[in-house]
């Protein structure tokens, strides 16, 4: 674990383990507005706990994607996104047979995401792809809550929750070795405010309680493959190297793209 100040700290539970699957699902409206959409299907296990009782599929966002400034390589003019819609509450998070099924925040949350990409000629004619990219979310409303959730509560409790606000900045270098081979390397910083929990207990114990806001920050290096234009491979591995109140992550990552 990554203490308040970047220190190493003893964890006080087993590490959570999860394998996950994404998948964007984008649809062009008009040439510069499209939508998206990315679901996550996960199964999660912690030792001594028990893991999910099948794959879950968690909160799915809806977003608009409008590109305001297109491309010119030639006057050094990058494309401009801004993309923003919200985040349904579709994924599992309160009354829970298993507390490993919580893979859902029980809120509608705004999203709003501003990216930047343009490509370079580099000599010997290798290409080199800059991104930048930032994002904010913001929970719209409190969960209510019952028994086992997502935030941590254990059979007897009854209230509400409410993530706190997160955001993420990075930017990714993508250099072209052949036409077919390319090296890629992301580097981000995550934030996010403490959850909100309040209720009691059967028991009659009151809970109102916030919890410490953490931080961190990530490289992530990959390979990619793409034997033909529209379909490659890329495979890499995500690490937090630094940060607070969060845990040192090792997760490798493989992903397959495909344009039709």
């Amino acid at each position: 674990m990554i203490g308040p100040h970047n220190n190493n700290v003893p964890m006080s539970s087993p590490r959570q383990q999860s394998v996950t699957s994404f998948t964007i699902y984008r649809y062009a409206l008009t040439d510069y507005l499209s939508i998206q959409t990315t679901p996550a299907i996960s199964y999660r296990w912690k030792h001594g706990d028990t893991t999910s009782s099948g794959l879950k599929i968690g909160d799915v966002p809806v977003d608009l994607m409008w590109r305001y400034l297109t491309a010119d390589p030639k006057r050094f003019i990058p494309t401009l996104n801004l993309i923003t819609g919200v985040s349904f509450p579709t994924g599992d998070y309160s009354h829970l047979g298993r507390s490993q099924d919580g893979v859902g925040s029980g809120v509608y949350t705004y999203r709003a995401t501003l990216t930047e990409q343009s490509t370079y000629t580099m000599p010997n004619n290798h290409e080199l792809r800059l991104r930048l990219w930032a994002t904010f979310r913001r929970a719209l409303n409190s969960a209510h809550l019952r028994d086992v959730t997502s935030y941590g509560t254990t059979r007897g409790f009854r209230g509400h929750g409410q993530p706190g606000m997160y955001g993420e900045a990075g930017f990714s270098l993508e250099y072209g070795i052949t036409q077919r081979w390319v090296f890629a390397i992301d580097v981000a910083r995550d934030w996010a405010n403490g959850s909100r929990l309040k209720g009691h207990y059967a028991s009659g114990l009151k809970v109102d309680e916030l919890s410490s806001g953490s931080g961190d920050w990530q490289v992530a290096p990959a390979l990619e493959y793409n034997w033909t234009p529209n379909y490659g491979v890329i495979a890499g591995v995500s690490v937090y190297y630094a940060g607070h109140n969060t845990s040192r992550v090792v997760s490798p990552q493989f992903a397959f793209n495909a344009l039709y």
